[in-house]
């Protein structure tokens, strides 16, 4: 049996919730000033000098002879793969903000690592009722848009070492069924796109497209979630339409920076 979906804790910390997503800004995209990190947490400057002295305290960051900020020991990643992340996410955040103008949706970019998909991105709409920034977060690939869109560019055989049952030993009920994902992913793969309609977290609805390498494999996905009282299906295919152009701009914008 799957795991329970994600919700929102009822009474959240703010200062507990900016910190983690500082801490997951360093990891991912390899450092930042105090000035981005408080623009991107929308907080003082003083509050997100606090915020950064904590995580170096605790070995979660480090600064630099600049005043920039990195992972610390702690969180601490390859450089290859901050490189890669950042860079795919700085190409990808314009794409993003005309599709959140286009649309009136929040919009994800993610990548999948193994059995779990991380989101790289995110950019809010403006409305009142919309689904928050998911950056930074992590959630079984499965039970995601761009996870579902990233595991359908495997053959049986990768499939079956993602989702080794030993490696499930210590939590055999978060391993899927195989069979039913498989021909979920053979129907993604088939249309080219995700609908997610409460896979990952109640009341939510995402859409997904790929974001491919020269030689056309995916290696991320561009989504589009709404909460599920504003998701029309006949609107399915202009949202498709969509983020398959911003999706194509980007990969176009990739290859031009290689």
């Amino acid at each position: 049996m799957d795991k329970p979906l994600k919700t929102p804790p009822p009474y959240p910390v703010a200062s507990v919730d900016h910190a983690l997503r500082a801490a997951t800004m360093l990891q991912m995209e390899g450092g930042a000033t105090v000035s981005q990190i408080a623009e991107r947490l929308g907080v003082a400057r003083s509050t997100a000098h606090r915020l950064l002295a904590m995580l170096v305290y605790r070995d979660f960051a480090v600064q630099d002879e600049n005043r920039v900020y990195h992972a610390g020991p702690v969180l601490e990643l390859a450089a290859h793969s901050q490189s890669q992340v950042s860079r795919l996410r700085a190409a990808a955040l314009p794409h993003l903000h005309r599709l959140v103008d286009l649309l009136d949706e929040t919009v994800n970019l993610t990548v999948r690592t193994g059995d779990t998909a991380r989101f790289i991105a995110s950019v809010e709409c403006g409305q009142a009722l919309r689904v928050g920034s998911r950056e930074g977060m992590v959630f079984p690939a499965h039970r995601t848009t761009a996870g579902l869109l990233l595991l359908a560019e495997l053959g049986d055989e990768e499939l079956e070492e993602v989702y080794a049952p030993e490696r499930y030993r210590d939590r055999p009920g978060d391993r899927p069924d195989l069979g039913p994902l498989r021909a979920e992913l053979r129907r993604v793969g088939r249309s080219g796109f995700a609908v997610n309609r409460e896979l990952s977290e109640r009341g939510l609805v995402a859409v997904g497209v790929p974001v491919c390498d020269p030689d056309g494999t995916a290696q991320a996905g561009l989504s589009v979630s709404m909460p599920g009282v504003r998701y029309d299906p006949h609107r399915l295919r202009p949202l498709v339409a969509a983020l398959d152009s911003a999706a194509r701009a980007l990969e176009a914008d990739l290859a031009e920076g290689r």
